[in-house]
């Protein structure tokens, strides 16, 4: 999916965000979010060191650091889901299968 939108990277924003993020990682809600070990995305159990905090939608596509835009992720989920929306994901999910459809019919 090459055609996402574009927001302008905002130095400013992302600066204020992530130091918002790195505040919201040293209370008791985030250590009981990662204590489960669970990936929000693959669902996969991990010890919780390994689990990082991600963004839903990226800081550097205009998203904040507050409890309902940010989950536990594993590593792999987060190298894969890179600056990509929900959205985005969505899209690209989307196109695979229908690529796949048409290549099975032909």
């Amino acid at each position: 999916m090459s055609d996402w939108i574009d927001i302008p990277n905002d130095p400013a924003h992302a600066a204020r965000e992530r130091a918002k993020a790195r505040e919201l990682r040293k209370t008791a809600w985030w250590r009981s979010q990662i204590d489960q070990g669970i990936c929000h995305y693959c669902h996969r159990k991990f010890p919780p060191q390994e689990l990082s905090m991600d963004h839903i939608v990226p800081v550097a596509r205009g998203g904040r650091s507050v409890r309902g835009n940010v989950v536990p992720c594993c590593k792999e989920c987060n190298n894969k889901k890179t600056y990509l929306t929900p959205a985005e994901i969505i899209m690209e999910q989307l196109e695979r299968e229908e690529k796949e459809k048409a290549e099975k019919k032909s």
